[in-house]
């Protein structure tokens, strides 16, 4: 397989986006987990990598979505998959700086969207995919994922009202240790696809694969490893924002959020839905705040998520169309993106490092603010 080097630039861009959608997701799987004590820090960081890398080798339903559901691969080129792809990795970078929960799905399908329309016009973006296999999902997961973890958390705790409550506490770290075990299981078989699909869509779109070809293994290797690096680094801004800035999570709570979080994710793989897990996760979290009697949801921060996931797919779409339309100068046009999204996200990490969030102080119930 002979690859030209705008290929290679976007491959190398396609594994960039899934280590950032690693640290940005890594909240996904471990916040609860994190923030009740049932897993040490670095110790819920690796463990979900590590699964994320198994995750990625259980399903190619989401990849087949993403090469061939979103975008009509006849008519674009590699160069508007990497203009795609800076959008969705500057918005991936700007909410984790702002420790906001936003859905790294939803940032490429509106980087790869916009990029397409500008190059390719309407025409070749599949509206009803977008809305069927995207839209509806990102609506419906996170309020499926609220409910069962409201109903979930009610039982466990109408179950245990007698019980020792340190007894209960003790029994439900174990517990959710395995569920957010099961979350970045689940995670990997949803969100590692969607690199995966994204470097297929690469290698059909150059002619190096055939149209409606699956992931080859080195693409689902790939992939794989990067959400897994992605993840055991760590998204410590957000990890916080999820594990206290919403709720305060007990561990009955955090299990019946991670539980029914990972059923959800799992069902929409199976059925090739490519939705946001960051939805499904957070919805868990609050309908579990919501289960527990006298538990306070700070409706103010889940207010502040909404409105990050509204604005994530149009954002990421605006962005992706002015580096497409910037690329379609050529290769000079295509590397003034590269050295303006390397610019950016040595920026983003320079001002993140006035205030860190690292594993020592990610656990601290007071929010941590971003410096001016």
């Amino acid at each position: 397989m002979n690859l030209s080097l705008i290929v290679i630039v976007v491959i190398v861009a396609a594994l960039a986006f899934d280590f950032t959608n690693g640290f940005h997701d890594t909240a996904n799987a471990m916040a609860t987990s994190i923030a009740t004590g049932a897993l040490k820090p670095k110790v819920a960081v690796a463990i979900s990598a590590v699964l994320n890398l198994v995750g990625a080798f259980l399903s190619i339903e989401v990849a087949k979505t993403i090469s061939g559901g979103i975008v009509d691969e006849t008519k674009i080129t590699p160069a508007v998959i990497f203009a795609g792809l800076a959008g969705a990795i500057i918005w991936n970078l700007l909410t984790w700086l702002f420790g906001l929960p936003s859905s790294s799905s939803h940032a490429l399908f509106g980087g790869l969207i916009g990029a397409t329309w500008i190059a390719s016009g309407g025409g070749a973006v599949h509206f009803a995919q977008v809305v069927q296999k995207v839209l509806i999902p990102a609506v419906a997961s996170p309020v499926v994922a609220g409910v069962v973890a409201m109903a979930g958390t009610f039982i466990v705790y109408k179950i245990t009202a007698s019980a020792r409550q340190d007894v209960v506490s003790k029994s439900f770290k174990t517990a959710q240790a395995l569920s957010a075990s099961l979350v970045s299981l689940a995670h990997g078989t949803n969100d590692a696809q969607k690199t995966m699909g994204v470097i297929t869509l690469t290698l059909v779109s150059s002619g190096a694969l055939a149209a409606g070809s699956a992931p080859p293994v080195w693409v689902i290797l790939a992939a794989g490893l990067a959400i897994a690096a992605g993840t055991y680094f760590g998204g410590w801004r957000i990890i916080h924002t999820m594990g206290k800035r919403i709720t305060e999570i007990q561990t009955p709570q955090g299990f019946a959020a991670e539980t029914s979080a990972a059923v959800t994710i799992l069902a929409s793989s199976h059925l090739g839905f490519a939705l946001s897990t960051t939805h499904v996760c957070s919805g868990g979290i609050i309908g579990s705040g919501v289960g527990r009697k006298l538990a306070e949801v700070r409706w103010g921060v889940a207010g502040r998520m909404v409105i990050a996931w509204l604005l994530t797919l149009p954002a990421a779409a605006v962005v992706g169309a002015l580096a497409s339309k910037v690329s379609a100068e050529g290769t000079f046009g295509t590397a003034l993106v590269a050295v303006f999204l390397i610019a950016v996200a040595g920026g983003i990490f320079g001002w993140s490092r006035r205030n860190p969030v690292t594993p020592d102080n990610v656990t601290e119930p007071a929010p941590v603010p971003v410096a001016a």
